[in-house]
């Protein structure tokens, strides 16, 4: 594989990441709740324990390989994707970019973008957008199936339905993450947002439709919790549950789960985005590899 240039930082962007190393199951034993194991993250804190200047590199090349100016740019959620917004911000500052209009889809990236100095819009359903960029929790090696909204986030409302929004939106989608999220046999958690009125219903459902590969659990609004979601289960801000799907066995194809979960009734959304044009921008020791979703090979 050909390997990138890596950027040139200063000595403080050179920190490592103060979080944990994640291990995927390789039991039948159910894991410990996603949201369990995150707590307040910097932006310069990956989840996926890639080094910080490996993100930072993805982080610049994603922006000088994608965005030209006079761009519409939607702007994801994340480590990379915070790091991605500063680095777009101090290229429209320099003069290398002009005209571009950011789309946020988080209070995040909003914030961001406005530390950046980023001209921004939030996302309105019809936006047309010419590129956009998010962090994924894991990418499906081969078909760049990607999930996310693992990560809890500070405000507690769950952003993943806004950039997915965003995502399908775009004429090009960029995830960046770390080597380490590109797997074959995704594990784990998939978010899924479902109507609270019959939820218990459509928990069930798809606990049927996954048996023997996936426990389903309740997200909590804070805190730990068990199937039910504990005494302060997360509500949106539409009324709607988050069920997280953990897979303690790999998924054979990520596809045919978002398919199977857009048949459940009850079901409004999930963290699965497939099936759509899209790039991986991975890091991995001093090396950046774009991956197209056909070859999935270094372009």
């Amino acid at each position: 594989m050909e390997s990138m240039a890596r950027a040139g930082v200063s000595s403080s962007a050179q920190l490592r990441p103060c979080c944990p190393r994640l291990r995927r199951s390789r039991n039948r034993s159910i894991p410990r709740h996603p949201s369990s194991r995150h707590g307040r993250r910097a932006v310069a804190c990956s989840a996926a324990g890639a080094d910080v200047v490996d993100l930072f590199d993805a982080a610049k090349l994603t922006v000088d390989r994608f965005v030209k100016s006079g761009m519409v740019v939607g702007l994801g959620s994340g480590p990379a994707s915070g790091l991605a917004i500063q680095y777009l911000g101090t290229r429209l500052r320099r003069g290398s970019l002009t005209g571009i209009v950011g789309i946020t889809s988080s209070v995040f990236s909003a914030s961001e973008a406005d530390k950046a100095g980023i001209p921004v819009s939030s996302y309105q359903e019809g936006t047309q957008i010419d590129v956009a960029f998010t962090d994924a929790d894991v990418i499906e090696e081969g078909t760049l199936a990607a999930v996310i909204g693992r990560r809890k986030i500070e405000s507690g409302e769950p952003s993943f339905m806004e950039e997915k929004a965003m995502a399908k939106s775009a004429d090009k989608l960029a995830f960046i993450t770390g080597n380490d999220k590109y797997v074959k046999g995704v594990e784990g958690s998939i978010p899924v947002l479902v109507k609270s009125g019959n939820w218990i219903d459509t928990a069930e459902e798809i606990d049927d439709l996954f048996l023997g590969d996936a426990e389903v659990w309740r997200r909590p609004s804070f805190g730990t919790a068990g199937p039910l979601g504990g005494d302060h289960p997360l509500v949106t801000k539409e009324g709607h549950h988050i069920l997280d799907v953990i897979f303690t066995t790999p998924i054979p194809n990520l596809g045919q789960v978002a398919e199977g979960l857009d048949k459940i009734a009850g079901v409004v959304d999930h963290g699965i985005i497939a099936g759509i044009r899209s790039y991986a921008v991975i890091s991995s020791k001093g090396e950046v590899q774009v991956l197209d979703e056909e070859s999935s090979v270094i372009l």
